[in-house]
């Protein structure tokens, strides 16, 4: 007989699609809903449609270059 009790795990939206997603070890995707929405990040950061901004200094603000 199964049991009809739910995971402990939480559950977070997709980054991707929006979904619930169970966040825990069950989820081999995790924070993903599927390997769909999980390769589809990854090709996002693989042709640099996510990029980390680069932190701007007072010096590269007025057009300096910094090198003296």
């Amino acid at each position: 007989m199964k049991s009809s009790a739910k995971p402990n795990a939480p559950t977070v939206s997709c980054p991707i699609c929006g979904k619930h997603a169970l966040f825990g070890p069950e989820n081999k995707f995790r924070p993903f809903c599927s390997e769909r929405c999980k390769l589809i990040d990854l090709g996002q950061w693989a042709t640099e449609s996510y990029r980390i901004p680069l932190a701007e200094d007072a010096e590269t603000k007025n057009g300096e270059d910094g090198l003296n």
